[in-house]
């Protein structure tokens, strides 16, 4: 092996996608220690998007906005180094981590801070929105954003709304004399990783909103203002955005973002690659590694490893997914995999198997007994049960797998 790519996701609550490919990275460096290693921390437009990002230079933006709940809170997005794009990671201000559990409830979270972000970001010049839209805490259909950036939102008397979730069915009429007149200038691009329509039974609500502390009336509630909302964005914008894949995403947001900003809607993993120039690192390497928590048949419908694989396929570089547990193997394979491998048995309790040392320890170990495999031209064989290792000090206390 001459050079090795590692284009890991995180391994959720974890390892971030560094901390993943630096163990990885140890694992091949034990076996083949002149090996070259590109390591490209990636995401697939939700949280950890804005570390993926960091590589591409530029700088970072730190400020206070309204969080969910309106409460304030600390976000940021990321400059390019032209000053002319910015990265947004709508998480940062509208996400479900910002939310303690006993509050969740999408009927009374907004995206306003998201729209603040981007506020700020156009006074500084961006005529250039990237927009992450994983990991919301929301179901407002993008009206706080919209608000945020001058919108009014009117109920049927022409009272203005707040714009949470529980003003979907409330809206009747938008005015938009106020909106921040450089929003004409500005492009906008949309990360998801979700291809769900704005409402309906696979809907931003009925598959997203009990995520987010909804039950089951609160979720019929919010598909039918959703449903209302929609009616009332085509009549604004003559855009219908009902069944338009993505526009789900977010609650809704990526359906708000489509509509008023004429946003691209876009697997987050291809932005990503694209802006790592993934093509060019994979250029006459041997192996591309890819991987996350867990993989099954989900892990085909855009998520990291399969927007990985889409590019590796295409230059003809062959491919290892690894994750902490494996499904619908033969689906996985036949989408293209040359190898499968699953760096914990099924029997360790989770708890332990997420364990961050456990973790590490795991994927040096598996990495290193691919790598040997390979070299010695052992067939996969990732059937088998993988060793489960604790790390244990050694004389330079560093740990070692056992």
């Amino acid at each position: 092996m001459k050079k090795i790519v590692l284009a890991i996701d995180s391994f959720k609550g974890c390892l971030t996608s560094a901390e993943a490919e630096a163990a990885c990275a140890e694992g091949i460096r034990s076996v083949c220690p002149h090996c070259s290693i590109i390591c490209v921390p990636i995401a697939d437009g939700g949280e950890g998007m804005l570390d993926a990002l960091r590589g591409l230079g530029g700088k970072e933006v730190r400020m206070r906005v309204k969080g969910p709940l309106e409460e304030e809170v600390d976000a940021r997005y990321l400059l390019s180094p032209d000053e002319r794009t910015a990265y947004i990671e709508m998480a940062s201000a509208s996400g479900l981590t910002l939310v303690p559990p006993e509050k969740r409830n999408p009927m009374l979270t907004s995206t306003y801070g998201t729209g603040q972000l981007m506020c700020h970001a156009i006074g500084q010049g961006c005529r250039h929105l990237v927009i992450g839209l994983g990991g919301s805490a929301t179901n407002d259909g993008g009206m706080g954003m919209l608000r945020a950036l001058g919108y009014q939102l009117l109920d049927h008397e022409g009272k203005a709304l707040e714009g949470c979730g529980e003003d979907l069915d409330k809206v009747c009429r938008i005015d938009d004399r106020f909106v921040l007149p450089a929003l004409k200038d500005v492009r906008c691009t949309a990360a998801c990783d979700v291809r769900n329509p704005f409402y309906g039974p696979q809907g931003a609500a009925c598959v997203f909103a009990p995520q987010k502390g909804a039950d089951s009336d609160k979720v019929g509630l919010l598909d039918k203002g959703l449903r209302n909302w929609a009616k009332v964005i085509a009549k604004a914008t003559g855009r219908d955005i009902a069944s338009l894949p993505g526009a789900g995403a977010a609650g809704g947001l990526g359906g708000a973002l489509a509509a008023f900003l004429q946003a691209e809607l876009r697997p987050g993993i291809d932005l990503l690659l694209e802006a790592n120039h993934f093509a060019e690192l994979i250029k006459d390497a041997d192996w591309v590694i890819t991987g996350e928590g867990k993989a099954d048949r989900q892990t085909l419908m855009g998520k990291v490893p399969a927007g990985v694989l889409r590019a590796t396929r295409q230059a003809g570089i062959p491919t290892l997914l690894i994750a902490g547990q494996i499904e619908n193997r033969e689906d996985l394979l036949s989408a293209g995999f040359h190898r499968l491998r699953a760096i914990t048995p099924p029997d360790i309790p989770l708890q332990q198997a997420m364990r961050k040392e456990v973790a590490e320890a795991n994927l040096r170990h598996t990495l290193a007994e691919i790598l040997k495999e390979e070299i010695n031209g052992i067939p996969d064989a990732d059937k088998r049960p993988a060793r489960i290792c604790e790390p244990s000090a050694t004389k330079d206390g560093q740990p070692q797998s056992k």
